[in-house]
């Protein structure tokens, strides 16, 4: 893995003020998992864990998010997936899993992340992902197109999220709702 990610990562999460106690505790475990592996805690073959980055893709109104059906475990979740060769940074990740997954071109992805989730995975027969979340925003009229990683795609209302949802994906809306309000304001209607 390139040097400028693993120099990314380590200056993105140290100046990251985490907004729970729970990422808090998260972001503690996945500086220390850098540290002591070095940049090959950003590659999907370091076992015991790897850092991943994944996005929640509202619409251009804010009123939706688009989730994608894993064709792995079956759950509906955000974007998202491990680091590449050519990745440069953690917001680019992120960035370009969601473009991948979602088929959409022209996501706008603000670089502050809006949470940290340390799970276990089955992959190379079981690890833990050190997901970094951020919030992203499609283009209007964005038309989603289901990749080989997804089983669906679908846009769902913040209070009428599908079933079955990963646990963590219902904890993002709130935080991403807040920076598209903050960051993505859309036009008002024309009178």
């Amino acid at each position: 893995m390139p040097d400028a990610l693993y120099a990314d990562a380590l200056a993105l999460l140290t100046a990251w003020r985490p907004p729970t106690p729970e990422a808090t505790a998260n972001l503690a475990g996945t500086l220390r998992l850098l540290h002591e592996a070095g940049p090959a805690a950003l590659t999907r073959e370091h076992r015991a864990g790897h850092v991943t980055a994944s996005a929640l893709v509202l619409d251009a109104t804010g009123s939706r998010v688009l989730l994608c059906l894993h064709g792995r475990f079956r759950r509906w979740v955000q974007l998202g997936g491990h680091c590449e060769p050519g990745d440069a940074t953690l917001a680019g990740t992120a960035l370009r899993e969601a473009t991948e997954e979602s088929g959409i071109p022209g996501l706008r992805l603000d670089p502050t992340p809006i949470d940290l989730d340390v799970h276990p995975v089955s992959c190379g027969g079981g690890s833990f992902h050190h997901d970094l979340r951020f919030a992203a925003v499609a283009p209007p009229g964005a038309v989603e197109r289901v990749s080989p990683e997804s089983v669906e795609l679908g846009w769902f209302p913040p209070d009428a999220l599908p079933e079955p949802l990963a646990g963590a994906t219902a904890h993002l809306v709130a935080p991403a709702i807040a920076v598209f309000e903050r960051n993505f304001p859309h036009p008002a209607p024309h009178r």
